[in-house]
């Protein structure tokens, strides 16, 4: 199974990566495939490509903002969620897609 996911937060400092970082975590305890692209402070980080987007299994967007360059993902029916659920949640986020 592939996931891709984006964290973006207002002030994209901290809570972003915090995110990428529980959400890749749950990830391999799931043996689930993830690529998180982060859109922080230091712009978008780890970019996730429209082929990637085109063959994943499910997209996940853990964000406060819109993300920058949707147009990658437009008409895949991304999963929505907080950057708090995915700090918080991030293993019950991922379980719905196995």
């Amino acid at each position: 199974m592939n996931v891709v996911a984006i964290t973006a937060c207002h002030t994209g400092i901290a809570h972003c990566y915090m995110a990428a970082d529980r959400l890749i975590e749950a990830a391999k305890a799931l043996s689930i495939n993830i690529k998180v692209e982060t859109q922080g402070a230091m712009g978008i980080e780890n970019k996730i490509s429209k082929r990637e987007f085109d063959s994943a299994d499910f997209i996940l967007l853990a964000t406060e903002i819109s993300p920058a360059e949707s147009d990658r993902y437009e008409g895949k029916n991304p999963t929505i969620v907080s950057v708090q659920d995915a700090i918080n949640h991030p293993l019950s986020l991922l379980k719905k897609f196995k």
